[in-house]
């Protein structure tokens, strides 16, 4: 059994993404970065937008939880009648 992970395939045959469609891809994924479209005139390093996106994503995930915690308080207090809160409730499953 092979250590190495198993290539996608596309059509029947093996499907490869070249240097310049990585590029192309980091380029977009620089663009979607909010400190990276400040300075969208210089060109970050791969390594760089990658580790902004990770950095991003994982204030992302504290934002979601921070709003999320605050959704459970504003529910839990008597300001919210119980049936704004059963349409609340519902709307988030």
């Amino acid at each position: 059994m092979s250590s190495r992970r198993p290539r996608s395939r596309a059509s029947g045959g093996a499907s490869r993404i070249s240097d310049e469609q990585i590029s192309d891809l980091v380029a977009k994924l620089q663009a979607l970065l909010p400190e990276a479209r400040l300075r969208s005139s210089d060109r970050m390093p791969s390594s760089r937008v990658l580790q902004e996106t990770c950095s991003y994503i994982r204030s992302l995930h504290r934002e979601v939880d921070d709003l999320s915690d605050r959704l459970s308080e504003l529910l839990a207090t008597s300001d919210v009648s119980t049936a704004q809160a059963a349409i609340i409730r519902s709307l988030l499953m």
